[in-house]
């Protein structure tokens, strides 16, 4: 089999790993807020204190993960390329992580330099329509062998 073709794409769009997020964290702090309510001690014990201390972690957990930044996403036919649409890119693996049809979890790893660096991009089919069929075709394509595992002269 061959590799896909270089290509590149500009990952902007974040609505369901957004919608998703939120979800979460509101199913978090619904269940610690009816647990508060349904509780039959004092309002003001370490526990509540600690499940209140819990829900403000869950919000900031959850805005640090609904902040996601536009990225540009390459393949340039024997590695990936991740970085700001305006700045230097970062090579790596990526590899799918999850699959659910019109929406990805894919994995980069950045190759291990002075720090290996692991970013997880939500992809959305919403924004890449004319593309999808092309992200989905290189992220699942054979990599190319490294050139000293190719096979020697015959």
């Amino acid at each position: 089999m061959r590799a896909a073709p270089a290509c590149q794409f500009s990952l902007q769009r974040f609505g369901v790993w957004r919608g998703a997020v939120l979800v979460v964290a509101a199913l978090g702090i619904a269940t610690m807020a009816t647990w508060l309510i349904l509780r039959e001690s004092a309002l003001i014990s370490p526990t509540s204190i600690a499940a209140a201390l819990d829900a403000v972690l869950l919000v900031a957990w959850g805005a640090s993960l609904a902040r996601m930044p536009a990225v540009d996403l390459r393949w340039d036919g024997r590695t990936w390329h991740l970085g700001p649409p305006s700045g230097e890119p970062v090579s790596g693996d990526l590899s799918v992580a999850l699959d659910l049809g019109p929406w990805m979890l894919l994995h980069f790893s950045a190759v291990p330099e002075a720090r290996p660096r692991t970013t997880w991009l939500p992809i959305q089919r919403r924004g890449l329509e004319s593309q999808w069929h092309a992200l989905r075709c290189a992220v699942y394509s054979p990599r190319p062998a490294p050139a000293e595992d190719a096979p020697v002269g015959f």
